[in-house]
């Protein structure tokens, strides 16, 4: 698992133009997608909208694993959050989360922030430059290093963060919702 090519893994690719499209057709069985990464499925069909994926990273976060998050914004955006936790969204409540970046578009923010045992952390919002806009394309690298997560936007460095959690392996669950269509997760 630890070669370059089973690092990185294409989990779903929409059509722009639909709000919802089917992403994945398959039986009840659930069997990972390629490479570590699973995505949530339903008994019969997984239905994946444009504004909100859920996957699960299997084996966990680790240094050297890249996130890459890859969609349009849409044209009157207000958000767009983007979460790494130790549990999927039904039961977020209870999960520690590594890592929350909260896209703040009326501000032109980038968020970030941890929850461990229930409590959140102070939160992250120095910036040197605002990536998205409204329309336009984005690609969202996130890279766990040994000592943070760095985050890069169409290449270009944006921040960094400080690990919180110390079980890196814990952080299974990958949530992107807001105000965007996803083109790509891996």
């Amino acid at each position: 698992m630890e070669d370059q090519d089973k690092k990185e893994v294409c989990l779903l690719s929409l059509k722009r133009s639909l709000q919802i499209s089917p992403a994945f057709l398959f039986p009840a069985a659930a069997a990972p997608l390629r490479h570590g990464l699973w995505a949530r499925r339903s008994p019969a069909v997984s239905i994946v909208t444009q504004e909100e994926y859920t996957g699960e990273i299997k084996g966990g976060m680790r240094p050297s694993m890249k996130l890459v998050i890859m969609g349009i914004v849409n044209k009157k955006p207000k958000s767009i959050e983007v979460t790494l936790s130790s549990k999927p969204e039904q039961e977020e409540a209870e999960a520690d989360v590594g890592l929350q970046l909260k896209v703040n578009f009326s501000e032109k923010a980038v968020q970030r922030n941890a929850c461990m045992g229930g409590k959140w952390g102070p939160s992250e919002n120095t910036l040197s430059f605002f990536p998205f806009a409204p329309g336009e394309a984005f690609k969202m690298e996130i890279v766990c290093e040994h000592q943070q997560f760095r985050i890069l936007v169409d290449g270009q460095p944006l921040c960094g963060f400080t690990h919180r959690h110390a079980q890196l392996a814990s952080l299974t669950a990958l949530r992107v919702f807001g105000d965007l269509q996803l083109t790509k997760v891996a």
